[in-house]
């Protein structure tokens, strides 16, 4: 199996048809003191307005956990200790499809947005509170559940 620099899989989307797009996109999950950090989607965005945890699309020939370290960086202006892929799911939008890998991670540093967008540490209680895009619905109620 073909490796990439940090070792990461290559993913290969299977199935999908000629108009379907397929977006891989890496997540941090970050918890700290019993709290989970999360933004909240700009407008004029897919999904404008959704909580979501930090993260985004993966360049071509990226790997996920070079994104999620990217990301973090131009969004939140941290680095990050990216741990294991522990939840991936796939959803299928009316015009695309996500693929969504959820890493737990640490920061060094405190986070501060960097391009405008909303940030709060929401208890794990707050989490079904808050709207998320229906791709996470599932990690929600897996991080609610302890």
């Amino acid at each position: 199996m073909s490796r990439l620099p940090d070792g990461e899989r290559l993913r290969v989307a299977h199935g999908a048809g000629p108009r379907t797009m397929i977006v891989v996109v890496a997540a941090a999950v970050i918890e700290r003191d019993g709290r989970f950090l999360v933004t909240r989607r700009q407008k004029g965005v897919h999904l404008e307005g959704c909580w979501e945890f930090p993260g985004g699309k993966c360049d071509d020939g990226e790997s996920l956990t070079a994104c999620i370290r990217r990301e973090l960086r131009e969004e939140l202006a941290v680095d990050a200790e990216v741990g294991k892929d522990f939840f991936t799911v796939t959803h299928n939008y009316a015009d695309r499809s996500v693929e969504l890998h959820f890493f737990h991670c640490e920061v060094t540093g405190e986070p501060a947005p960097q391009i405008g967008q909303e940030m709060r540490w929401v208890r794990r209680e707050e989490l079904t509170t808050l709207e998320f895009p229906p791709a996470d619905e599932e990690l929600i109620r897996v991080l609610t559940l302890g």
